[in-house]
């Protein structure tokens, strides 16, 4: 692993936190105690709104990740200087290996960040760059183009932080990735990702936070309200589209 806690000091815990995203609970609660990682792949699993995004994206940035979505410090052409409010302060704790890895040239830093807001873009931008992927994904479906990208960009032992890489994703791509997540972890490389997704979730040995108005907390795929939001919506539609339809 290369991170083992994200967390922000107290000299830079801001005096006025009634503002956004200081007013998201999973965000007061990593400014107040950290987050720690404790198995080479962490899901960040909650609706919208819950303040996964913004964690995974600071964390990203944190580790020198394009905020934008990509490598460490090259992607459309030069890294983005801006940070967002949370990635200002949040601050990793890193293995021995994450800090050689940060010291290091450049070229030689192991990281990719996924933004499904950013990923349609790159995956035309860049196809045939070297040092990206052969494949011309202009010329392929979003969900094609984005498994060219993972089959490409997360292979080696890196950082790696996805933002609901499951967008583009048919099912049984969603398994593809899934297996891809699960060899990255087995090879020694550490993968963090917001999702929404209970197919994800399930990757084998992963460790699985649930962000919502509690804030942040641990607990098994079985155990997330999300798994069980889709178990009975799929053994009963009725029960949920009735309140919505009238039928």
């Amino acid at each position: 692993m290369f991170v083992s806690r994200a967390y922000v000091p107290e000299s830079l815990r801001p005096a006025d936190r009634r503002h956004w995203p200081y007013t998201v609970p999973a965000v007061a609660e990593v400014v107040e105690h950290g987050v720690e990682f404790t198995r080479p792949v962490t899901f960040l699993v909650g609706d919208n709104g819950s303040g996964k995004s913004t964690l995974v994206e600071a964390i990203a940035e944190g580790f020198k990740l394009d905020a934008r979505g990509g490598r460490a410090a090259r992607v459309f052409g030069n890294a983005d200087p801006t940070k967002t409010p949370l990635g200002e302060v949040l601050r990793l704790e890193t293995t021995s290996r994450g800090a050689a890895m940060l010291a290091g040239p450049r070229l030689r830093k192991k990281g990719f960040f996924l933004r499904a807001e950013t990923a349609f873009g790159m995956t035309e931008a860049f196809g045939g760059v070297p040092g990206y992927w052969e494949e011309d994904t202009s010329r392929l479906s979003h969900g094609e183009g984005f498994l060219a990208v993972f089959r490409a960009m997360f292979r080696d032992p890196g950082f790696y932080v996805m933002d609901e890489p499951e967008s583009a994703l048919s099912f049984t791509a969603c398994l593809q990735l899934v297996a891809l997540m699960h060899e990255l972890g087995e090879s020694g490389a550490q993968v963090v990702c917001a999702t929404h997704s209970p197919i994800l979730a399930s990757t084998p040995g992963a460790d699985i936070i649930e962000v919502g108005e509690h804030g942040l907390r641990r607990t098994t795929w079985a155990d997330l309200e999300l798994v069980d939001h889709w178990r009975r919506y799929l053994n009963n539609p009725e029960a949920y589209l009735r309140h919505l339809t009238g039928a």
